[in-house]
């Protein structure tokens, strides 16, 4: 999926596979939690994710916290 596409008449929760600047949307849904704040993201907003870990972010802030969380390890 990518921002042309467009996202309507879905509730609940997406699945959603996380690809190089896109992403796929494996069960329909309207949006996905923050992996770091688990806040809900409306797919049409969703800008942020980890293709190696498979979870999106809010926010950029919230995308490198997790980035330095998981490279300390």
């Amino acid at each position: 999926m990518n921002r042309f596409d467009k996202i309507t008449g879905f509730r609940g929760e997406a699945k959603v596979r996380y690809l190089d600047g896109e992403f796929q949307i494996l069960q329909q849904g309207d949006f996905v939690r923050c992996a770091v704040t688990g806040e809900p993201i409306p797919l049409a907003e969703l800008k942020y994710w980890s293709v190696e870990l498979q979870e999106p972010y809010k926010t950029a802030d919230a995308s490198l916290q997790r980035h330095l969380r998981t490279r300390a390890r």
